[in-house]
């Protein structure tokens, strides 16, 4: 990573990310919804800080301001799950996140690509228009999806799918069409890096084969 991205990453650390987890943690409450909490957040960041490395150089030394719009969307994307944990959660997160740019005096003009993103980030049929320019919303798409690999995304999935009522026998189908979108639109976007490609496909594969297996012993 080069070091005016590093630099800038962590000022924006400095800057942002207590008064973040302070913020969310106020406002998640007593949700019971732990695919979705404060850890979930913190490794969308992670994610984010990952990919970050891989975008355009414009991005990477010429926007100081990028990295600190990007850690708002990661922490607070999903916090209107504290208000419906249902697909249109995004809305929600939307006022959250406004709430938190007029707490800490951000100007909400500043920060409308930061509020489309989080409003747009659960997108995955990836047909939401403002995915087009938007670069707060691509690299956010991207690190969020990335969170739903792995075996933490086992947990992830069938918790929220559970939530949501999807039926056991076809939970399983359901999971691995929804996760096979999102390693789709990563290859795309990220397809002059393959090694980081091949990083993240051993974690799609180990989500995907649990879920083969699943429908195999449910006889589907």
């Amino acid at each position: 990573m080069n070091m005016i991205l590093t630099r800038t990453i962590e000022h924006a650390e400095e800057e942002y990310r207590d008064l973040l987890e302070d913020f969310f943690i106020e406002k998640w409450g007593e949700t019971t919804l732990y695919s979705h909490g404060i850890e979930h957040h913190r490794r969308v960041w992670k994610y984010a800080k990952e990919t970050l490395n891989y975008i355009s150089p414009d991005l990477k030394t010429g926007d100081t301001l990028f990295p600190g719009k990007l850690i708002i969307a990661c922490y607070l994307h999903d916090i209107g799950m504290s208000v419906d944990p249902e697909v249109r959660h995004g809305i929600h997160s939307r006022d959250l996140c406004r709430l938190f740019l007029v707490k800490n005096s951000l100007s909400e003009s500043d920060f409308k690509d930061v509020l489309d993103a989080v409003e747009h980030h659960d997108d995955k049929e990836y047909k939401t228009r403002v995915h087009g320019d938007n670069e707060v919303l691509k690299i956010l798409s991207v690190a969020d999806d990335l969170d739903a690999f792995g075996y933490i995304g086992i947990y992830r999935y069938l918790e929220i799918y559970i939530a949501r009522n999807i039926r056991p026998e076809v939970i399983g189908e359901e999971i691995r069409k929804n996760a096979l979108r999102r390693f789709q639109n990563f290859e795309i976007k990220y397809r002059n890096f393959p090694e980081l490609i091949e990083k993240h496909r051993e974690r799609f594969l180990i989500l995907d084969d649990f879920f083969v297996r699943y429908n195999k012993e449910a006889g589907l």
